[in-house]
């Protein structure tokens, strides 16, 4: 921890303010990654197997074993499969605008992330020309006694910020990508959930525990 602690003091030295900066983004950025797992993971994010025999049984006419099912899951869209129980054909609008207040939950960071992927190299290259300009001065106050090391040296302190902005841009593009496809498949899962109470193609069964059953807006 110590010796990663003080890499990073010397690359601030050398990179100056903007990798400082970087550095920063990257320490929020990775708290906010980590947020949106634990996020994912106490949601249920990917874990409908209960929810989806629960609406299985609903559209094979099985209404007791629909509800039976759909109280042992866990699922963050338990109460929009509740109120599409309790709902007819005509609730479709509703019923998404009620599971998309989920997922806009859940999507809540994603902003971001994607702001952090698109300005992170920006940032860097910022730096770059910073560091550039710096070098180029320094070489013309040398004069006639021009070392090129001098401006080699310049030049690699120079670019470390664009490197620093990539590394922390690329890690977070592919992070946002992969939320951005659980919840794509997140939203399919609830669509198709929907479809399926709302027109089932078994016939209808014993409503027992649904009939005047108020639908949960939690």
């Amino acid at each position: 921890m110590t010796y990663i602690l003080e890499s990073l003091r010397q690359i601030a030295a050398l990179g100056g303010p903007v990798v400082v900066i970087l550095l920063i983004i990257s320490v929020v950025t990775l708290a906010a990654v980590l947020y949106k797992l634990w996020q994912f993971s106490v949601a249920g994010v990917g874990r409908h197997k209960a929810l989806q025999n629960a609406v299985l049984a609903w559209d094979q006419g099985d209404r007791p074993a629909a509800v039976a099912a759909l109280k042992r899951s866990k699922s963050y869209l338990v109460p929009v499969v509740e109120m599409a129980f309790a709902s007819g054909p005509e609730d479709g609008k509703r019923l998404q605008a009620e599971a998309e207040v989920r997922f806009a939950r859940l999507e809540g960071g994603f902003r971001l992330l994607d702001s952090v992927a698109q300005l992170a190299p920006l940032l860097g290259l910022f730096g770059t020309v910073l560091g550039m300009i710096e070098a180029f001065q320094s070489l013309q106050d040398a004069g006639s006694q021009v070392d090129p090391s001098l401006l080699a040296g310049g030049i690699w302190v120079a670019l470390l910020t664009t490197a620093v902005g990539l590394a922390v841009a690329m890690p977070t593009a592919m992070v946002l990508s992969w939320f951005e496809g659980r919840m794509d498949a997140e939203r399919v899962t609830a669509e198709r959930a929907i479809a399926s109470i709302l027109h089932p193609q078994g016939p209808v069964g014993d409503m027992t525990g649904i009939a005047g059953q108020e639908p949960s807006l939690a």
